[in-house]
């Protein structure tokens, strides 16, 4: 018994390293998408003065809700493209390593929403959900190429010293929730996707 769940945990270890090119390109389309959503989700939210608890938890709630179905989609059809099924062992294995963290986030955030939480707590709830979805994106490093999981570190590593700065250095800093969203999971994701687009295009030239 031990021996076969040895052999399937090694097959999928081998599995997900031979894949980490279809992961790769794979994730280029999805990052830009979910980085178009947010900024879309951030000019709206800034324009419409989207401040209370109960609006901007609907709004990044709904918003990630789009990205993760969007997400899912790009998946599947790359999934079918290269006639692999979508539901595959690696793929349970990033599914399972990026729930947890997630998970907390939509939890807390659904509260939040529902309890009507005051409006005190939309920035650092904005902090909760940007260092939240950086430990997710760590997570799935350990199955996917390097780059996601340095990127998780960019999301950790940038929420808190924004963090510090803002409690110890800067207490007035006038540090927009909308604005802070919208430059974790709009721009940076936008950049991310960018550059593995361009990287993947020229390795395919070459």
């Amino acid at each position: 018994m031990e021996t076969n769940w040895a052999a399937e945990q090694l097959q999928t270890i081998r599995t997900l390293m031979e894949r980490s090119a279809l992961y790769r390109r794979a994730l280029a389309p999805i990052m830009l998408i979910v980085g178009a959503l947010a900024v879309a989700a951030a000019t709206a939210g800034l324009s419409l003065r989207l401040d209370s608890m109960r609006a901007f938890g609907g709004l990044w709630l709904g918003t990630a809700a789009v990205a993760v179905a969007g997400a899912l989609l790009i998946a599947r059809r790359q999934a079918i493209k290269d006639h692999e099924p979508f539901w595959s062992p690696p793929t349970r294995r990033v599914a399972q390593a990026v729930l947890p963290p997630l998970a907390t986030g939509m939890c807390i955030g659904l509260v939040s929403v529902l309890a009507e939480g005051s409006a005190g707590f939309v920035l650092p709830l904005s902090f909760l959900w940007v260092l939240l979805y950086g430990c997710a994106l760590h997570a799935a490093g350990f199955f996917m190429p390097r780059g996601i999981k340095l990127f998780g570190w960019v999301f950790v590593a940038g929420a808190c010293g924004l963090l510090c700065f803002t409690a110890l250095a800067q207490k007035e800093l006038p540090l927009n929730p909308h604005l802070l969203m919208g430059l974790f999971f709009g721009a940076l994701q936008l950049a991310y996707g960018a550059y593995l687009y361009l990287t993947e295009k020229g390795k395919n030239a070459a």
